[in-house]
């Protein structure tokens, strides 16, 4: 399964009011697993960057100034994320400005006909209804480490969302870590992808958490509202 987890940077926040995207980041995951193959781009937007937003994401009008247009890359963008599962905060913002820089190019491409979109707004909403849900907030609630976030960047973020839709889903889902298939290694044999190990295998060795493992791992308890773990 490959998804990538986008984010984008713009000039302000109505692409109907001619705003226009200047930074995209893009980092990919298959099967749950980051690869390293990420799409990060800087775009020269052919319009001024509101004041407020410079103070958002502190990308200036005179940075930008030799980076390529959105449609000197759409070719490459799009060939990187057709057919993947796309992972956005907030999603309607930046697949809208996306569509519109595919519209500006006479371009009949639609972000939700290239991919599937999955929304973590929506789901974290969901998850935690009533509750502040900015992605930000859910650093804090899956102890996720931020600090260096000063400013918004979309690879940034996108790399921070990558964390927290991992937390939000469940982490690790794959026990054979190697991934080698169940039945080798001298297990026994496999059923259903479940290795039987021999019945005069040595006993396995219990090793306890330390103080500090019990410490963090009752932090991220603490941070699961509802968790029954806690419950008297």
């Amino acid at each position: 399964m490959r998804q990538i987890v986008l984010d984008t940077e713009t000039t302000g926040l109505e692409p109907e009011r001619g705003h226009r995207i200047i930074e995209i980041g893009c980092v990919e995951m298959v099967d749950r697993r980051l690869t390293g193959n990420n799409f990060h781009q800087y775009l020269q937007p052919e319009r001024d960057i509101d004041a407020a937003a410079i103070e958002v994401h502190g990308i200036t009008n005179e940075f930008l100034a030799d980076k390529p247009k959105f449609s000197d890359v759409a070719a490459d963008f799009i060939d990187y994320v057709s057919g993947a599962e796309l992972i956005i905060h907030n999603a309607p913002f930046d697949v809208g400005f996306l569509d519109h820089e595919l519209s500006i190019m006479h371009s009949q491409a639609k972000v939700d006909a290239l991919c599937a979109v999955t929304d973590t707004l929506v789901m974290a909403k969901k998850m935690h209804p009533g509750q502040r849900n900015s992605l930000d907030a859910l650093c804090k609630r899956y102890d996720i480490d931020n600090a260096h976030r000063e400013l918004h960047g979309a690879l940034l973020d996108a790399e921070i969302l990558a964390d927290v839709y991992l937390a939000m889903t469940g982490g690790q889902t794959a026990l054979l870590l190697d991934g080698s298939p169940a039945d080798e290694g001298g297990g026994g044999p496999s059923i259903d992808g479940i290795r039987r190990l021999p019945s005069d295998r040595p006993r396995l060795k219990v090793v306890s958490a330390s103080a500090e493992e019990l410490k963090v791992h009752n932090r991220r308890l603490e941070s699961m509202e509802g968790c029954v773990w806690l419950r008297d």
